[in-house]
């Protein structure tokens, strides 16, 4: 288990990372998401005891990284920041972490097959291609067979086998009862693989629930329908109340309106329907929607904030 609490990160007369809390529970992943300067990496980096914060906790199954005797047993990591010695081949950069963390060095050509470099173990990283150093890094992560994985940006450069790859594993090693966060700008991608969210803006918390909890709470459902007489049907609408937009080949997008009436208010005026149905906001949309709010925190307006 990971457990911020009240993490706060300065630089200057910026923060960063402004009180955090939030707990990330075996058996899920959970997607870390937030826009471009949110403080993202510098939570990721102080939970790494890669930044010192000034005020706060980030324990891994209680206890700070910098106490763990052999940090690589405990938790994998890999951050966008993070690459091996140029002149080092994959399979020695792997022996070296696995000895300095008293792994068996059987374990390096295991996890060399499961990210698919068995055949570039022999090949200096500085020749890898984006795509391979990131499969790298995954080896690295899972050297230790831990029990948490903490990911920045895990399918950077990996083409759409290796993605496929990646959200299988990590959807099974959660499955296993493991602690997986990743943090990610791919929306389609988080949708597919995470189960719950943690979002934050200018360094705060906006929302810590499960996935489908927060596009139901968050998200703009409506109601689309389409008929060979748009123009009408949508004044019909929007006279009993519903907000209406309309979208390219007859079709009407209703907010404020349930399906049944919007069915009724049809069939009451003679209109043929083409389509009619409801849909749920996308991650994407509802993301959006609710960093649009967080940019409006009290308090954060007009603070200059960076990672």
């Amino acid at each position: 288990m990971i457990d911020v609490q009240n993490l706060t990160k300065r630089y200057g007369p910026a923060t960063v990372v402004d009180g955090l809390t939030f707990t990330v529970r075996p058996g899920a992943v959970t997607g870390f998401l937030g826009p471009n300067g949110a403080g993202k990496s510098t939570t990721l980096r102080m939970m790494l005891g890669l930044t010192r914060p000034d005020t706060g906790t980030a324990r891994i199954d209680g206890h700070a990284y910098g106490d763990l005797a052999y940090p690589l047993r405990h938790i994998g990591a890999l951050l966008e920041t993070s690459a091996p010695h140029r002149g080092l081949t994959a399979r020695d950069h792997l022996r070296w972490l696995a000895q300095s963390n008293r792994i068996a060095t059987g374990r390096v050509a295991e996890v060399l097959e499961a990210v698919g470099l068995t055949d570039a173990a022999r090949r200096r990283t500085g020749t890898f291609s984006l795509g391979m150093g990131q499969r790298l890094g995954l080896a690295a992560a899972l050297l230790g067979d831990p029990p948490v994985l903490v990911l920045d940006e895990p399918v950077n450069g990996l083409d759409t086998e290796g993605i496929r790859w990646l959200r299988e594993l990590l959807r099974s090693m959660a499955a296993e009862g493991r602690t997986v966060l990743i943090s990610s700008h791919l929306m389609t991608e988080m949708a597919l693989v995470a189960d719950h969210l943690v979002v934050i803006s200018r360094g705060r918390l906006l929302a810590d629930t499960g996935m489908s909890d927060f596009i139901e709470r968050h998200g703009r459902s409506y109601v689309r329908v389409r008929t060979p007489e748009p123009d009408r049907l949508g004044r019909e609408l929007e006279g009993g109340g519903a907000t209406v937009t309309r979208v390219p080949g007859g079709g009407l997008d209703v907010v404020g309106m349930a399906a049944a009436d919007v069915s009724r208010i049809a069939a009451a005026g003679g209109f043929p329907l083409d389509e009619l149905g409801t849909h749920a906001g996308s991650l994407e949309e509802t993301f959006l929607d609710v960093i649009g709010e967080g940019q409006r925190v009290p308090g954060q307006e007009g603070r200059n904030t960076h990672v």
